[in-house]
């Protein structure tokens, strides 16, 4: 009798343990809820607002050419995935400013790794149609690399006035996003390992992307000291700030003052908490080393597919298609980096969460489609640069 008591209270843990993970991980619950009805279900009253809406519009849209009725199909697609998103898919590891946003960002995603898998069976002249026909303004777009001849040029020449010259949209783009890769990583030490290891990158990798040949002094000092820099000191000193508030919501049904009211409902797009990471300690084992390892390894995979894929699908890095899908990775990196943090270091969380799977899997089929409609540039790979820079 003893031992049934004991295994039942075992099963009994081991079943909280489950619930515990799965609400860490993929279905963050809202404790303090302050305006009921966004919060409370009205999956009936959707169903039959959106199918009344298609049929107004099924019904009084005028039959256009074949390519507006495909668009309209398509839109209209996406649209339904994403209400679906909204009733079935997870919370994730957010609250704020709503589970809905968040469900949404994790439809998207899974939207976006589907057309992934479908590109990837087709050929590049397929691939290219279908951009051409998004977009006929692709067609004439011209990569840098079509553009610029030689790279690293006169590097012998320093002088403030060229480095002032370099300072333009996309170095105020690198230092945002190196701001926001700290704010999501949370580390000093990730934080510049990362940007050593990618500079490191380009030196192994220029043979194939002519753009990586930069100058030592824009290595070095433009990117590494000031956009890298400065945009990982802003995003710890964003962090550390976050982390110094003292968090104690009140109820916007609580406030009696409108300008009470006004000032929670903009904090509603504060984080709920902010706690401190630690990725590594002392008393870390190898496991999670390897895990840190994986983690570095897939953020240089996603950084290089954004170089890959602008330069073998041929389109310029000021187009929809390459700042579309960074703000897209972005979004979707915080609740990915997020889940695959509390895997790491909770030793209750025995699984990983749904974000950060699909996000793995948008990387890995992002790189097998670099591989495939690159098959012929990758045959010019140097061995030892892959080795090196795995290393």
């Amino acid at each position: 009798m003893k031992y049934l008591r004991k295994n039942s209270a075992r099963r009994t843990s081991q079943r909280f343990n489950y619930r515990y993970d799965f609400r860490a991980i993929n279905e963050q619950q809202v404790e303090d809820i302050t305006l009921e009805f966004f919060y409370k279900p009205h999956t009936i009253t959707l169903l039959l607002v959106i199918v009344v809406a298609l049929l107004y519009i099924v019904m009084t849209r005028e039959q256009g050419e074949a390519d507006s009725n495909i668009w309209f199909g398509i839109v209209a697609v996406v649209f339904f995935f994403t209400v679906i998103s909204i009733l079935a898919f997870p919370n994730g590891p957010f609250t704020r400013p709503h589970p809905v946003v968040w469900r949404i960002i994790f439809g998207f995603s899974v939207l976006y790794f589907l057309m992934l898998v479908f590109l990837s069976f087709l050929t590049i002249e397929q691939v290219r149609t279908i951009m051409e026909w998004v977009d006929p303004a692709v067609i004439h777009a011209k990569r840098e690399v079509d553009v610029i001849e030689e790279y690293a040029v006169n590097c012998s020449d320093v002088s403030i006035e060229r480095l002032y010259s370099c300072l333009d949209i996309f170095a105020f783009a690198h230092f945002a996003g190196w701001g926001l890769k700290a704010m999501l990583l949370r580390s000093y030490t990730m934080a510049w390992t990362l940007s050593v290891l990618w500079e490191m990158t380009e030196l192994f990798f220029m043979h194939l992307l002519p753009n990586f040949q930069e100058c030592w002094w824009d290595q070095v000092i433009l990117d590494v000291l000031v956009c890298n820099g400065l945009g990982i000191w802003v995003g710890m000193k964003v962090c550390e700030f976050l982390e110094m508030r003292h968090y104690r919501w009140e109820s916007i049904k609580d406030i009696h003052t409108t300008s009470g009211k006004l000032r929670r409902a903009a904090m509603q797009f504060m984080p709920a908490h902010f706690s401190p990471v630690r990725w590594l300690d002392p008393n870390s084992g190898l496991m999670r080393v390897v895990g840190v390892f994986i983690l570095l390894t897939v953020f240089m995979l996603s950084e290089l597919n954004t170089f890959f894929l602008k330069h073998f699908l041929r389109y310029p890095s000021y187009h929809p298609f390459c700042w579309g899908r960074i703000l897209l990775i972005g979004i979707i990196s915080a609740p990915s980096l997020r889940q695959y943090y509390v895997y790491l270091t909770d030793t209750r969380c025995k699984r990983v969460g749904t974000q950060t799977w699909v996000y793995v899997a948008i990387v890995c089929v992002e790189t097998i489609i670099s591989l495939k409609f690159g098959a012929e540039e990758f045959t010019r790979t140097q061995l030892q640069n892959v080795l090196g820079w795995i290393l």
